[in-house]
């Protein structure tokens, strides 16, 4: 690696834009994987562990330890996106035969080791509901000054998409994602505004049509079927495109010039079943209309809010091809 490539560990629950981010943060030369941990989400904990193999096989990342942790919510059962992703969660696609196999430790202990182990300190990508992450700070508190970072893709600062209020990754485990952005820990969200905002569009997608090289021909049969199931804010970018997703948040740790980004108290809502998973982001300024100020409020997180599309869709084409 690069002498000055960032470390990072990712935690994942490997759908289509997950496996679009791992070959991204592997192959670029930004970034030093040093761990990634799975959580159960898009689908369920022991098919995550296969995708996530898989991927990191093809992109040549045979020497990343890979560690299955938790596999549903803190308090909820879980319920994944494979309406979304296939029914294995990577469009249905079989990734080439390896050798691989996990780490024999629980997630939690994996992201703590390798904290604890690492002579700087570590950003941690999260692309996931946040129950891995969580536990590990409830557990051991001890590796909060050996996070950098922890950027997390999830929550919206307008509607959501697992519901009109909540994110699906927050929606998933909602006192997870509490415990993060309560924890004092430096925290970038990375939410669905700009999630939608990083797109290949239609002449891109099919530039990997006989695609001959594994990788490229595996990016364009996931971006193929991401452009077919994209919701409608992304069809406001690219009409017959495809977002990479999770892709664009590694694309905010490796390239963090292509995000706008505003420091403001983010909550998670816990009781209220119609907002229950919402991230409440409170982007006002100074005395709100109780006369309480919030710029000092517990959560104070850093917030993307706008995203240079065409810049880290560039990034990426760049390194996984």
């Amino acid at each position: 690696m690069p002498a000055n490539s960032i470390p990072v560990i990712l935690d994942v629950d490997t759908g289509i834009d997950d496996a679009l981010a791992l070959l991204l943060a592997v192959r670029h030369p930004a970034l030093d994987v040093r761990a990634v941990t799975c959580v159960g989400g898009n689908v369920p904990l022991a098919q995550v562990v296969e995708n996530t193999l898989g991927v990191l096989a093809l992109a040549g990342g045979e020497d990343i330890p890979v560690a299955a942790g938790m596999s549903a919510p803190l308090i909820e059962p879980a319920r994944d996106a494979s309406y979304v992703h296939g029914e294995n969660g990577v469009a249905d696609l079989r990734f080439p035969a390896h050798t691989m196999s996990p780490v024999p430790v629980h997630a939690v202990e994996l992201l703590r080791r390798t904290l604890m182990d690492a002579d700087e300190p570590l950003t941690i990508i999260a692309l996931a509901p946040l129950t891995n992450i969580a536990v590990l700070l409830r557990m051991h508190p001890e590796v909060t000054n050996k996070i950098e970072r922890i950027l997390f893709m999830g929550g919206a600062v307008g509607a959501g998409n697992a519901t009109a209020a909540a994110e699906f990754n927050i929606w998933h485990d909602p006192e997870a994602a509490d415990i993060v952005v309560r924890s004092g820990v430096p925290t970038t969200m990375y939410g669905l505004e700009p999630f939608y905002r990083v797109c290949c569009d239609a002449e891109t997608i099919a530039s990997f049509d006989g695609a001959t090289d594994p990788v490229g021909a595996t990016v364009g049969a996931l971006l193929r079927h991401l452009a077919q199931v994209t919701e409608d804010e992304a069809r406001i970018v690219h009409p017959s495109g495809a977002a990479i997703g999770d892709a664009g948040a590694v694309c905010a740790v490796i390239d963090p010039a292509g995000v706008t980004v505003r420091r403001a108290p983010v909550s998670v809502a816990l009781h209220d079943v119609q907002t229950r998973g919402q991230t409440v982001v409170d982007l006002r300024s100074g005395l709100g209309a109780g006369g309480e100020v919030t710029k000092d409020a517990q959560g104070n997180i850093d917030v993307v809010l706008e995203v240079d599309g065409d810049r880290y869709a560039r990034l990426f084409l760049d390194a996984v091809c």
